[in-house]
């Protein structure tokens, strides 16, 4: 399936005899809906889990996003939503696919080792600096909590 993303760069590797492509840069078999094949043969019924996939999938990312802010592992919801998605929807799972490379990648570039010095140096530096703003602070009020201070 092309995803439009590699802009013909890759060729295409032989098909087998099955005409399916093999090889590390062969193309993703179509996306297929997963659901059961008694569902996929009635088209109201197909719609009507289709909507359903959606509407499960929409709660999960809204939970999700709700978890950004508020206590819960809000991107495992919005990733989880996503791959209910991906079972019925192509556009879904595309995205998916990005994701998963894109996270990959940062991944990767994370354990390089001069990213890595940076950001250690970086937490180090902020530590050092909030440090000394808590320091500060407590040596001018002590353990007084700012909304307690008087004028001074």
């Amino acid at each position: 399936m092309n995803t439009g993303s590699d802009h013909g760069t890759h060729e295409s590797a032989p098909a087998g005899p099955d005409g399916a492509t093999a090889g590390p840069d062969a193309q993703e078999a179509p996306h297929v809906s997963k659901a059961p094949a008694f569902i996929k043969a009635n088209r109201s019924l197909h719609l009507s889990w289709q909507v359903g996939v959606f509407v499960v999938g929409l709660a999960v990312i809204g939970a999700g996003i709700a978890m950004l802010v508020l206590p819960g592992p809000g991107w495992v919801a919005i990733f989880a939503g996503l791959a209910i998605w991906a079972t019925e929807f192509a556009w879904a799972h595309l995205v998916l696919r990005w994701t998963k490379r894109k996270v990959s990648e940062a991944a990767q570039k994370a354990l390089d080792p001069k990213v890595r010095r940076r950001n250690i140096i970086l937490t180090s530096v902020g530590l050092a600096i909030a440090g000394a703003l808590i320091g500060f602070y407590l040596w001018k009020y002590g353990l007084t909590p700012p909304w307690n201070l008087k004028d001074q």
